[in-house]
């Protein structure tokens, strides 16, 4: 009989086999370079994704150079983020930390049932990769766990994103950014790109202008004129059934120059005749709607402008939305004022329609619901600048939605008559140096859900690349800035935040980032603290900023980091700092804490168990410690950070907790740093953010000693409240 041979082939499959597993675990400590990509720019900020596989262990890293292209001398730059598969789950219902409110039970909770634990290793580079987590997509929990459904789902990729700022409008940059990792780099690991910044959005030259005149106008016109705007923007205007008849007038690059007066539509009488006093026929019947639908040009707008010579007012007379943009792309309007309608303008809606290019500057907003309102993915180059946004909130004391803290006052809860003066979504946003007072809340990314096409998402529809610079906000009944929903390189910095009753800037959630908080300032939050993250975001960097009001981040967030920052305690909470993190790769360092005197609990860092890098499924293990030093010990963060207090400052008092209503006016307050205090010459240094600094090293906080303060709100009068105007503390 003849013997039976194992075939060499199935041997040889076996041992290919074997090998191919074997390999990946190997070699994945090293980086394999993929697709760098730069985002839509904005005028002051560029930003960069770079793809990778590999480098399990997070070792490496991208460091970042830029200059003026022609100038010989590179300047430094942040490095990129590393994003590395952080799970968004949003975490609506059980234990999921929702709020900063059932933040704290919740971690009180989890204090109760668990006992300390060893402190986390310092995996800055290194520690096991982030597996799946809460399964695809990122949700926590397996069907049926201790988590309910959540609207958010979501997996940052594997890959570096950050950016460069305080650039120069309209100017073409080098940027050179290098991939390193000590286990290696596969593929090129230098790249230097070439980007130009936008300019700043202004009329054309060279197209026609239009002149247009309120109702009853008698005196001189240029020409050619017109009596209301939709008979100027239209080849006629009718306020009867042939209202949509009329083709647009205007084109790429012509001006319409609006004259001083009132503009009110009788949108309730149907009219067929000539508007005249009385007959205020002015072609928006019935909705009392301005429906503008010819677009423009990114360098020729369609202009709308106020002519120079006296205020300009659009009255909706109570329409629900005044100006409609959702059918025309880069029209501009500047140095009107808007009043008495739900949403002044509409420039998007989810999964139905919208515009790119929308400017808005030198204006006024008042006694309006929504201002700005816009949530379509694809929105783009939105510049919104040098305004005045007045709600209908009380503009004499504070307000809040929710808690045990606002629920004793009369008016509780909180009536939305403004909901908010600025939403938008989409790409290479900026809104800055706008004043904004008694809304709900100030400026806010929408809060979409899931981007566009997730998990392979749409290049032009991924919420990216947004700036909210130099504004300043006053009295919000929830936040002022909320940048809930955004995905990379949204840039926050730079902003004032007086009196808000649930926390001054948020990230709910965020997809992978980063988002930039750096030198802001904020004070006075009796409900919440400072800042606001939860629904599980991930990529924070919160860098050189004043905050007046506890940092209770419970989170839980992920790959968030905190430099430089000065943090002062009011006595709304008892921690100064509580910050939840999914991921033992959470930093936070040089920092000035100023807590709570007599509280029990100062510090809370609350992550998973020592030895893991990331836990998506089960809850943080709590942390809690009484003083800085037993906390650092603990946890090895903020080994480098100091003990603050008020006397930090030229001139700033703690807000009154016993009376949270309170408003206070930014003017009586002086936040520049005392000379030899303990925020002076404490802190590192982060290239292109405290670049400059004066001492031996940066300060801590918003403000460098002896270097000049940022300007806030409107730069010219025009947009700007008036000292007695509405608004003003």
């Amino acid at each position: 009989m003849r013997k039976r041979r194992t075939r060499p082939s199935i041997v040889v499959l076996f041992v290919w086999l074997a090998l191919m597993v074997a390999e990946p675990a190997r070699a994945q400590t090293s980086t394999v370079a993929g697709e760098l990509s730069v985002e839509p720019p904005t005028l002051v900020s560029l930003g960069f994704d770079w793809k990778i596989s590999g480098d399990d262990n997070r070792n490496a890293k991208v460091d970042v150079a830029y200059r003026k292209k022609g100038e010989p001398q590179w300047r430094q730059g942040l490095p990129l983020l590393r994003l590395q598969r952080e799970q968004i789950n949003g975490r609506v219902g059980g234990p999921s930390f929702t709020d900063a409110n059932n933040a704290a039970a919740s971690a009180a909770a989890i204090a109760a049932s668990a006992p300390p634990a060893p402190p986390p290793p310092a995996l800055s580079t290194g520690g096991a990769a982030p597996g799946a987590g809460g399964g695809p997509g990122g949700r926590g929990g397996a069907e049926g766990g201790p988590f309910a459904f959540s609207p958010f789902s979501y997996t940052a990729p594997n890959m570096f994103s950050g950016s460069v700022f305080d650039l120069q409008p309209d100017t073409e940059y080098e940027v050179r950014l290098v991939l390193s990792d000590p286990d290696g780099v596969s593929g090129d690991a230098q790249k230097i790109v070439t980007a130009r910044t936008r300019p700043e959005p202004m009329p054309a030259a060279g197209g026609k202008t239009y002149h247009v005149y309120p109702v009853g106008y008698e005196g001189p016109r240029q020409e050619p004129s017109f009596t209301g705007l939709m008979a100027a923007y239209y080849m006629g205007a009718a306020h009867f059934d042939y209202q949509n008849a009329y083709p647009p007038r205007v084109l790429p690059g012509d001006t319409i120059l609006v004259h001083a007066g009132l503009y009110v539509s009788d949108r309730f009488h149907y009219m067929n005749g000539a508007p005249r006093p009385g007959y205020l026929a002015l072609a928006t019947v019935f909705d009392g709607t301005y429906y503008l639908t010819q677009s423009g040009t990114p360098d020729k707008p369609v202009a709308i402008k106020g002519a120079g010579d006296g205020e300009v007012i659009f009255d909706g007379a109570g329409a629900q939305n005044l100006f409609n943009l959702m059918g025309g792309n880069y029209n501009y309007f500047e140095g009107i004022t808007v009043r008495n309608t739900n949403v002044a303008f509409l420039l998007g809606i989810k999964g139905i329609a919208g515009s790119s290019g929308f400017t808005l500057k030198h204006s006024k907003l008042y006694d309006v619901g929504r201002a700005i309102q816009d949530d379509w993915s694809g929105s783009k180059n939105f510049y919104i600048a040098d305004n005045t946004f007045i709600g209908r909130h009380d503009p004499d004391k504070m307000m809040g939605w929710n808690g045990a803290i606002w629920q004793q006052f009369p008016g509780y809860p909180e009536l939305l008559i403004s909901e908010y003066a600025i939403k938008l979504y989409g790409q290479g946003h900026v809104v800055a140096h706008n004043y904004i007072a008694h809304w709900h809340d100030g400026i806010d990314i929408a809060t979409y859900g899931n981007p566009d096409g997730a998990p392979n998402e749409l290049a032009d529809r991924f919420p990216m690349s947004i700036d909210f610079y130099n504004n300043d906000l006053y009295n919000m009944g929830d936040n002022c800035i909320e940048t809930d929903g955004g995905g990379r390189n949204i840039r926050v910095f730079r902003n004032r935040c007086f009196n808000t009753a649930a926390g001054g800037l948020s990230a709910q959630p965020l997809y992978g980032g980063p988002v930039y908080f750096f030198q802001n300032l904020v004070y006075n939050g009796p409900g919440s603290g400072s800042l606001k993250f939860v629904s599980t975001p991930a990529g924070i960097l919160t860098y050189q900023n004043t905050f007046i009001g506890e940092a209770n981040v419970a989170g839980p967030a992920a790959n968030e980091h905190f430099r430089n920052n000065l943090i002062l305690a009011q006595g709304a909470t008892g921690a100064v700092f509580t910050v939840g993190t999914f991921t033992n790769y959470s930093t936070s360092d040089y920092n000035g804490f100023r807590p709570n005197p007599n509280a029990e609990v100062s510090f809370q860092w609350n992550s998973p168990a020592d030895g893991v890098a990331a836990e998506y499924v089960k809850p943080p293990i709590a942390r809690r410690f009484k003083t800085l030093r037993e906390y650092s010990d603990a946890t090895g963060q903020d080994r480098h950070s100091v003990l603050v207090d008020y006397d930090v400052f030229v001139n700033v008092t703690i807000p009154d907790m016993k009376n949270p209503q309170r408003l206070y006016d930014p003017a009586r307050f002086d936040f520049r740093l005392r000379p030899g205090s303990a925020a002076v010459d404490a802190g590192v240094v982060l290239p292109n953010i405290n670049d400059g600094f004066t001492g031996r090293a940066p300060d801590l906080g918003a403000y460098e000693l002896n270097r000049p303060l940022p300007h806030y709100g409107p730069r010219s009068t025009m947009g700007a409240p008036s000292a007695t105007g509405p608004g003003r503390p």
